[in-house]
């Protein structure tokens, strides 16, 4: 699952990667549409077991792509600092490749809606879980399985 990069003095150690896609609080998820055209959309996510959950409306251009396939990519950036002196930039990255797909399981759904106010509203548990209960029938939630992922960094 952890694919070996080009540049591997950038490259990141798992634990790491672990800790880029726990606190970081969005990532720019990129899809296929029916003629080819990528489309990249920021979105909140939470990082469990190997799979990623996002929440979403359920119309629109995302999960038309979706629908029409499920090959994805999703890039997450933290710890950034421009270093304009040294014409660079301090980052942590990290690239990952999977299929995507609409969670049909009222369980499951229910763990990663969970598991993205757990992450991103950490202290308003139980107002979160009267919010997913009120808008559940109303979103969907997209479940990325992880199929390899790759992280680096740059630094100072």
């Amino acid at each position: 699952m952890y694919k070996e990069m080009r540049r591997k003095e950038k490259a990141i150690s798992k634990n790491e990667i672990e800790e880029v896609m726990s606190n970081a609080e969005y990532g720019i998820l990129s899809t296929i549409s029916e003629d080819g055209t990528p489309y990249g959309t920021p979105l909140n996510f939470a990082y469990t077991d190997d799979v990623i959950y996002f929440h979403s409306a359920t119309e629109g251009h995302k999960i038309d792509n979706i629908r029409h396939g499920s090959s994805a990519c999703f890039n997450v950036v933290d710890s950034v600092l421009l270093m304009p002196a040294d014409f660079n930039t301090q980052y942590r990255s990290v690239t990952v490749f999977g299929r995507i797909s609409i969670v049909d399981n009222d369980e499951e759904k229910r763990k990663g809606i969970s598991a993205i106010a757990d992450k991103l509203s950490p202290d308003f548990h139980k107002e979160g879980l009267e919010y997913i209960q009120r808008a559940f029938n109303d979103m969907h939630v997209l479940k990325l399985e992880v199929e390899h992922i790759t992280g680096k960094a740059t630094r100072g």
